[in-house]
């Protein structure tokens, strides 16, 4: 049975006494025990937010890695290194590092090759651009992010795999693919991964929604029998927010 997801990707937020502050504030409240929480802070936050919640169930990971194991890549954080300081999990080809850091679809088959190497679960992240769907390409665009960033693992890598549908097009801009546009996709998916693999792996991974879930429409989404849970921006930085979202499946 395919797991209930909820990740709070902080982005480029958070100074380490406002991380401290903020996973303080979320432990104190009550949160679905069926959902798995996840918060990703920043790269200099992770091994301070993993220690703050070494008493909790809340997981954290990280919102990147370099597909080398090591190397002259200045800047850069290898799946080692990460999991040096305890994290497990890491996102993958999130919209941002798409767009903004010319991360391709065969960039990212490399970082997902290593993340599954180094035994972490890999948040593949994928979605359209709004000119992809007002000219009714988008299935077709994320028929080609899965098979070329992703469907080259084996069958047995898929146990750690998780998916997060973003449509690109209501990230950050207060605009909300509805109910039924993810719904549509997400079965989509499953049904591009029976045809790849089996319908097994396809019913068995959890695909997330991510695009301005917010408190007023996380259980409606949530709601739709292929969704299994949101992959959080702007509202995973208030933590009565983001508590409200965890707490929002029926």
């Amino acid at each position: 049975m395919r797991k209930k997801i909820v990740a709070g990707n902080w982005k480029m937020n958070c100074d380490i006494a406002h991380t401290y502050e903020l996973l303080d504030q979320l432990k104190e409240r009550a949160l679905n025990e069926d959902v798995e929480v996840i918060v990703a802070p920043p790269f200099t936050n992770l091994q301070s937010a993993n220690q703050a919640l070494i008493d909790s169930d809340i997981l954290v990971a990280a919102q990147n890695m370099h597909q080398a194991t090591n190397g002259a890549y200045t800047g850069e954080v290898s799946a080692d290194m990460l999991k040096g300081v305890g994290i497990e999990t890491v996102i993958l080809g999130h919209s941002e590092r798409r767009a903004y850091f010319h991360e391709d679809n065969a960039l990212l088959a490399k970082k997902v090759t290593t993340a599954l190497e180094k035994e972490m679960t890999a948040i593949f992240c994928f979605g359209e651009e709004l000119e992809d769907r007002t000219s009714g390409n988008h299935f077709n665009l994320v028929a080609s992010q899965l098979k070329e960033g992703l469907f080259h693992i084996e069958a047995a890598d898929w146990k750690d795999v998780v998916l997060a549908y973003e449509p690109v097009w209501a990230i950050g801009t207060g605009e909300t693919a509805s109910p039924e546009q993810a719904q549509e996709m997400h079965a989509f998916v499953r049904k591009t991964i029976t045809e790849a693999y089996s319908e097994d792996i396809a019913n068995d991974v959890s695909i997330l929604y991510g695009g301005s879930v917010k408190p007023a429409n996380a259980a409606e989404i949530f709601g739709k029998p292929d969704v299994d849970g949101g992959l959080i921006g702007g509202a995973a930085l208030d933590a009565e927010s983001f508590a409200a979202i965890i707490n929002a499946f029926e």
